[in-house]
């Protein structure tokens, strides 16, 4: 779209929490109105509903609109909320009983192109795999994240999260 329309998005976004759990549908509202605004077939329609709808606490109806944007080719759009809606499908298919698909659509993430987006990815896959009972591939993704925010033992932290899948289980 342009400028004015994601700034305007991103106002509606800023007001997010001051719409109470009872009055989630006026915010959703708010997105649609928005959302109304956009040339037919846009995948950032669909992105920003299921935002809105993840928001809100229904992961259920997110993740198709999630898979729409997508499908609309919302990562040529903007390679930054294509990613963004990678990361928030899996989190929603976790939450709805889909884990195994979140690890799919999140792993090959993992070779992607780095940004600022990547410590989420990780955390997002390690949930999914936490849910599939793969805690110790997990542990060493978040591991793995946070070693280099650390303000010493960065190297030690990456070489335990690396010899969490490698070492196999301590008794």
């Amino acid at each position: 779209m342009n400028e004015d329309w994601e700034d305007r998005v991103t106002a509606a976004w800023a007001t997010f929490d001051d719409y109470p759990e009872e009055e989630a549908a006026d915010f959703r509202a708010v997105i649609d109105a928005l959302v109304a605004e956009l040339p037919e077939g846009s995948p950032l329609g669909p992105f920003e509903q299921a935002c809105a709808w993840d928001s809100t606490g229904h992961s259920d109806r997110a993740a198709p609109l999630y898979r729409e944007a997508l499908a609309r080719g919302l990562g040529e759009v903007s390679g930054y909320k294509g990613r963004r809606a990678k990361i928030q499908l899996s989190s929603s298919l976790r939450n709805i009983g889909r884990a195994e698909e979140g690890v799919n659509l999140l792993t090959p993430e993992l070779d992607g192109p780095s940004d600022e987006l990547d410590d989420a990815v990780r955390a997002c896959l390690a949930l999914c795999l936490s849910s599939l009972g793969r805690d110790r591939e997990g542990l060493s993704l978040v591991l793995g994240a946070l070693a280099p925010h650390l303000p010493r033992y960065q190297r030690s932290m990456a070489n335990y999260a690396r010899a969490l899948v490698t070492d196999g289980p301590k008794g």
